[in-house]
């Protein structure tokens, strides 16, 4: 069906900009600066890539709500209970993410203070440039350990529904599973490894290129359950 086509294609160019906001957010504008050695004076001089940074993850949040809302239709047709499971998941990682957000403009705050400030109480500073590097650290790999649950219920509704190929949705579930591992044992302080990730990665660009340019498995012989 048309309408079944144009709907995988906008579902999959909105997964396409959550992952172009990932690779642009992660690689290029928080993660060499937040992580870095340098942090409270990096911060300071990155500002307006780290406001950026905010906005996109804002924007990444609200994204992945707004496909689940436009995806409840269709995986209602399929358990009610998990369509709105997906939703709420999404919600759910938006918070989280809100509240990275507010730790990363935190850590913004303090070194704008510090460069202010110069060397004055550069021992207070750094101390508590400790408790604020800390602090979205937790923020962020929480944030990072939520997201792997509306992950995980989409490839299983997508599995379930046979909406797509299982072998991308196996996969997917495959790599979720993996990727809350690797975050879990990072949270606990014993990290595996971060190639653990790339499977994550790999599948979160094949869904939404096959939706854009195969569809969704037409769904019409099915039956709603609840």
């Amino acid at each position: 069906m048309k309408s079944n086509k144009k709907t995988a294609r906008l579902v999959g160019l909105l997964f396409l900009l959550i992952f172009a906001i990932g690779i642009t957010v992660y690689q290029f504008l928080q993660g060499p600066v937040l992580f870095s050695d340098d942090f409270l004076s990096a911060t300071s001089a990155n500002s307006n890539e780290i406001i950026i940074s905010t906005l996109l993850l804002f924007i990444s949040g609200i994204t992945s709500v707004v496909i689940a809302s436009i995806l409840l239709p269709i995986f209602k047709k399929y358990g009610t209970t998990l369509a709105f499971l997906y939703l709420a998941s999404c919600i759910l990682d938006f918070v989280a993410i809100s509240i990275d957000n507010y730790s990363v403009l935190s850590m913004l705050e303090l070194s704008l203070e510090y460069t202010k400030n110069g060397t004055d109480n550069a021992d207070i500073f750094n101390s508590l440039g400790n408790v604020f590097y800390k602090k979205h650290w937790w923020t962020h790999y929480l944030s990072l350990l939520i997201s792997c649950f509306p992950l995980f219920i989409l490839y299983y509704a997508l599995y379930v529904s046979k909406l797509i190929p299982k072998v991308i949705s196996i996969f997917g579930i495959v790599a979720v599973t993996l990727m809350f591992i690797e975050i879990l044992f990072s949270i606990l302080g014993n990290s595996i490894s971060m190639n653990m990730l790339l499977p994550i990665g790999l599948v979160q660009l094949i869904l939404p290129l096959w939706l854009i340019f195969i569809g969704l498995n037409s769904s019409d012989s099915q039956t709603e359950t609840k």
